[in-house]
């Protein structure tokens, strides 16, 4: 009989004040992970894959905002793994995160800097599992998405949310382009595909582009 495949598993973990969903995966065969955007509550996060018996090797960030990336410092220098994303043209926010965090009395938060950007096309790898990267600027200039298309599965960030899409009132934010991400780099993964998002419950593509009064079929007039 031949071995299973191994399989992406993940566990979402809300943290800080902000609510923001740090997604903990592994893959199930070599129990190898990464944490996607791990905001803070570093010590939690940790503990988290301590109890999953998960050994993380890598953080993964899709986008530079502090809420997603506050903690990347700390478990870099926590466990000596590398962070890979987001795209470089985050670079200015990644800077700036220890000035947000004191802004907004987030203790902890800390500057990083990437020991990988990514790029549209890319892919990272967690344990044996391949993950695939799409560029979807539009919430930040270079926000990536990350998705696992046999598992249906995206961790999208703050693109695209159940019932609303990210918001692009920030530094550099563009909703013609949040759009356009959605539509070219989103929708065509499928309908079934379902997603994480930064903040709030899981959805799946199809789903939104039903209900989504942002970004559906019949918002767009593409029905």
């Amino acid at each position: 009989m031949s071995e299973e495949s191994p399989r992406l598993q993940v566990a979402i973990i809300p943290v800080t004040p902000f609510q923001q969903n740090c997604s903990l995966v592994w893959c199930t065969r070599t129990m190898r992970g990464a944490l996607i955007d791990p905001g803070g509550e570093v010590e939690r996060l940790l503990g988290a894959a301590r109890q999953q018996g998960v050994t993380i090797d890598k953080v993964l960030l899709t986008h530079g905002h502090l809420d997603h990336a506050g903690g990347a410092a700390a478990v870099k220098r926590a466990l000596g793994v590398p962070i890979e994303g987001p795209h470089q043209d985050d670079l200015f926010l990644l800077e700036a995160i220890a000035e947000q965090g004191e802004r907004y009395g987030l203790k902890g938060a800390e500057s990083c800097l990437p020991d990988r950007w990514l790029e549209d096309g890319d892919t990272v790898s967690v344990g044996e599992i391949t993950i695939g990267v799409r560029h979807c600027p539009g919430h930040t200039p270079g926000h990536v998405v990350f998705y696992r298309a046999d598992q249906r599965i995206a961790f999208v960030g703050d693109v695209l949310f159940r019932g609303s899409v990210g918001r692009t009132d920030f530094p550099r934010g563009n909703h013609g382009a949040l759009v356009e991400s959605i539509l070219t780099r989103l929708w065509p993964l499928g309908d079934e595909m379902r997603f994480v998002p930064g903040h709030g419950q899981i959805s799946t593509f199809g789903w939104e582009r039903k209900t989504n009064p942002y970004v559906s079929d019949l918002a767009l007039g593409r029905e």
